[in-house]
This record gives C-alpha cells, structure tokens and sequence, in this order.
C-alpha cells in the first residue's frame, strides 16, 4: 500500500537490447563501480533472472543476475547487482526484484543464490538477511577502486518443493 492507503504499482519487466540502457543508467546512479560488456552481456542472458522494476510506471530498480554451472551441473545464481534508487527505497522494490528471483529459483530446482557485498554496507546486508541469507565467507581487497575493499559473500539456500509421492 502506497501513502493514503492506495494500492502502488510496482511492476518488472525484462532486460532486452532495446531497453539495456535503463539498466546502464540505474547503475550508473546506484553504484560506485562501472560494470563491463561482460556483465551486461551476462545480465541479457540470464533472461527472466534480470529485471527492471517500475514505480507508477518510473523505471527505480533493477536485479541482474548470472547463472553459473557448479561442479557437478547443479547451476547457482549470482545476484551481480540489486538497487532501487535513493526516493524509492522501503517501498517494496526491492523485495519484489529479490522475491522474483527466488521463486524462479525454487520452479527451476536452484539450491543457491549468492552475492557479494561490502563490508560496510549495513542497510543491503540487512536487507538480505530479512530472506534467509547468511555471511558465509569474508574476501579481503576484493573491490579495487573503492573503500573499504572487503566483501561479504551472502548466500541463501533455497529451499526445493517437496516432491508428492
């Protein structure tokens, strides 16, 4: 519910060639790193697990993921960046963007989702573990350009549907 009770259109769409430079300027406001080909090219090809979220039909969020194989085959998602602008944060974008893509974790039988996060970044490191993810590892010097350059890595188990027999 939005201010005065109204119901607030919060809705995603997906990352395409045409709209890539919505995603290029969020990051561009939100973060403190410049992301490379690699990364969008990862983005656009991780399909339904990279979005764009619209406030009142405003683009103010997006999460890009990138799907990895681990040993074995299993396949784990990495949540390269999640952000919502500044004036748009504690109104639900977030969580719907992360919401997303832990269902489409569980429909496609994804046991880990992971990030990495700086070791200062108290408000995203809560945000997080509002989910179920747990610190589970610390990577010193991992960022280059900026302070401090430590990370997190936060992982979430998920939880796979209980086959009926």
């Amino acid at each position: 519910m939005g201010a005065g009770g109204r119901e607030v259109s919060i809705s995603l769409d997906g990352v395409r060639d045409k709209n890539l430079m919505q995603l290029k300027k969020l990051n561009t406001a939100l973060f403190p790193v410049r992301y490379n080909d690699k990364y969008y090219a990862d983005a656009l090809a991780s399909g339904e697990f990279t979005k764009l979220a619209y406030y009142c039909d405003i683009c103010v969020g997006s999460i890009a993921c990138r799907l990895e194989k681990k040993e074995g085959g299993a396949v784990r998602v990495y949540i390269m960046t999640l952000g919502v602008l500044a004036p748009y944060r504690g109104l639900g974008v977030g969580t719907k963007l992360l919401n997303h893509v832990l269902d489409l974790c569980m429909k496609q039988n994804i046991g880990e989702v992971y990030l990495h996060v700086q070791t200062n970044n108290e408000e995203a490191i809560k945000f997080y573990k509002k989910f179920g993810f747990e610190i589970t590892e610390t990577i010193h010097n991992y960022y280059t350009n900026i302070t401090p350059p430590d990370c997190y890595v936060v992982t979430k188990f998920v939880a796979q549907p209980q086959t009926k027999k």
